[in-house]
């Protein structure tokens, strides 16, 4: 039987049990040396600087330090790094694609509670159940009496700006529904957008047509703010902002001046900064439904991110391509 490839993992301890449970650990020291014991939380102590001068595969998450270069100079053997979380920008330095180490992230599968989050959210903005649950628990009288005018998801308007993992996932999930769906991306051409099944529109078409705008670009100078007072006062009177991205992707000075006027709801499970400070007014705002970074992978769904970082293992260990690999060049543009 050949020698397993030395491996190390680099992480926040405590999250090694939740990404690894006892039989997805098993199976991934079936392919390669790795100890559970010794989890890397800096490349600087003696213990982990002798593993590190023969590691191979490097098993990152949540807590990684960075790959600098004189992180990779005390691992001359390493070939590849699989991260078991989304975005590896935090701790993977361009030094690590200029020697030539290959890099995987579990983003896809981090992906899909995200989406199923944002699904949840858009039915449940569709009937404006978080509205009513609220004026229910004021009144303890329904709030309404026959059918309701306004509400509802039988042809809603949803756009999604950005055809990141996430929102290409989305619209699968929202295929099902009787929904109207449309995207804004500027990656994306007509062709593309052709092949998801949904029409391609500029970013202030979709805001002054869509009843629900859901955020799924990532992170960059080019995006910071990308929602601002220009761009809210553009979406129709009742239309819901989602927010399941970045904080930094709304401006939350000119969200919280809309949301005051009672024209708009948002939803958001990111804000900027975060947590949002004590004194914030979205905490507050009756229209304004804020959860705590609850919709990527959490509880029992962690497990999902290492068992992908166990298959990437498994088909680097046997010759095979890696599935998950991340594109240096795509970097900039996605999360």
């Amino acid at each position: 039987m050949p020698e397993r490839p030395q491996a190390l993992f680099a992480m926040a301890a405590e999250n090694l049990p939740h990404l690894f449970p006892t039989a997805l650990l098993a199976r991934l020291r079936a392919c390669v040396a790795i100890d559970p014991a010794l989890v890397a939380h800096d490349f600087t102590g003696p213990g982990v600087r002798r593993v590190l001068a023969r590691t191979e595969i490097l098993v990152t998450g949540w807590g990684c330090p960075r790959l600098d270069a004189a992180a990779l100079d005390a691992a001359p053997r390493l070939r590849a790094v699989l991260h078991a979380a989304g975005s590896v920008k935090g701790f993977a330095t361009p030094e690590v694609w200029q020697r030539g180490i290959l890099v995987s992230s579990a983003a896809a599968a981090n992906a899909l509670p995200v989406a199923e989050y944002t699904l949840a959210m858009i039915l449940l903005a569709g009937k404006d159940v978080l509205g009513f649950r609220d004026q229910l628990r004021t009144r303890r009288a329904f709030p309404y009496e026959g059918i309701v005018p306004g509400i509802g998801n039988h042809g809603r308007r949803v756009g999604i700006v950005g055809a990141s993992r996430v929102g290409r996932r989305l619209i699968e999930l929202l295929r099902p529904h009787d929904l109207r769906v449309a995207l804004a991306d500027p990656y994306v051409d007509a062709a593309e957008a052709g092949r998801l099944g949904v029409p391609l529109l500029p970013l202030d078409e979709l805001l002054r047509t869509c009843d629900i705008v859901t955020l799924h670009a990532p992170e960059t100078a080019e995006t910071r703010h990308l929602i601002g007072a220009r761009e809210l006062a553009l979406m129709p009177t009742g239309a819901v902002l989602i927010n399941t991205a970045r904080g930094a992707l709304v401006d939350h000075e000119a969200l919280v001046g809309e949301l005051r006027t009672g024209r708009l709801r948002a939803v958001l499970d990111v804000t900027d900064p975060e947590p949002l400070p004590a004194g914030s007014a979205l905490y507050d705002l009756p229209n304004a439904f804020v959860t705590p970074h609850l919709a990527g992978s959490q509880g029992n769904e962690v497990a999902r991110l290492g068992r992908t970082v166990v298959e990437e293992a498994e088909r680097l260990v046997s010759g095979a391509g890696l599935l998950h690999a991340v594109d240096r060049a795509a970097l900039e543009r996605t999360a």
